[in-house]
């Protein structure tokens, strides 16, 4: 198949995202990872004595299923 000028081949159609950047599944799951530990260790730092961490897991599973499905 003929290449477009965005790089796609010209049968597939672009997915675009709210994400600044072209991701596939695998950078999706890997940024979703990323804000996981980070939203984590923020969260122990500043309102663990306030909020329990269920509250940050529950949180940052559903940041990361919104990249991975919209992202």
């Amino acid at each position: 198949m003929a290449e477009n000028g965005n790089g796609n081949e010209a049968g597939k159609s672009a997915r675009t995202g709210f994400l600044p950047i072209h991701t596939n599944a695998f950078d999706r799951v890997f940024i979703g990872t990323v804000i996981f530990v980070a939203l984590h260790l923020l969260w122990m730092r500043f309102l663990e004595a306030h909020i329990p961490l269920y509250v940050a897991t529950a949180l940052s599973m559903l940041i990361g299923a919104v990249i991975v499905a919209r992202g």
